[in-house]
């Protein structure tokens, strides 16, 4: 099995974290990885995504054309990438930044108010790691002990107390239906 996401937003949202924590969890479950970021020189506000594949076998090139999961944190990146993702495929949509719907009818999509849950939480910054709750719910990856060892991995050990606000965030989008 091989699932080919797309993580993207703007600069600053946690897209480029998103993607190191699903690649560590990926490892972690003995699969094959890639990450590859991609940012505008502006960075903080500016366009970010990262592409990420995690897969039973060794993946061939880290580059995500069509992805069957889409996660997009900003009405630009649902303009600019709703139409690449394969048939079949999963949309999730920061549902309170991006004021329109997915137009497809060949996708599932999930509208997640991610900005807003984080903001009412107290975890302002936290948003990507709810979007990333909800799609391991969604693939039927959200295990405790995967999700809480590669979390682990990817907190900077200069903020531990970051460790438990992100398990909350990523909670909080297992939870959402």
């Amino acid at each position: 099995m091989t699932h080919q996401f797309l993580i993207a937003g703007f600069g600053g949202q946690g897209l480029l974290f998103a993607g190191k924590f699903m690649v560590n969890k990926g490892m972690l479950e003995g699969k094959e990885v890639t990450w590859l970021p991609s940012y505008g020189p502006e960075m903080r506000g500016g366009t970010a995504n990262c592409s990420v594949i995690i897969s039973d076998e060794p993946v061939g090139s880290p580059i995500v054309d069509h992805p069957d999961v889409l996660m997009v944190m900003n009405r630009p990146s649902l303009d600019k990438y709703e139409s690449a993702v394969q048939p079949g495929g999963m949309i999730f949509v920061d549902s309170t930044l991006i004021d329109r719907r997915v137009e497809r009818t060949d996708v599932t999509t999930f509208y997640v108010p991610a900005t807003a849950m984080a903001s009412e939480s107290g975890i302002t910054t936290l948003a990507n790691m709810i979007l990333t709750g909800k799609i391991l719910k969604e693939l039927g990856q959200f295990d405790e002990a995967g999700v809480e060892n590669a979390l682990r991995k990817v907190v900077s050990a200069k903020h531990p107390e970051m460790y438990e606000i992100n398990l909350k965030a990523l909670t909080m989008g297992r939870d959402y239906e």
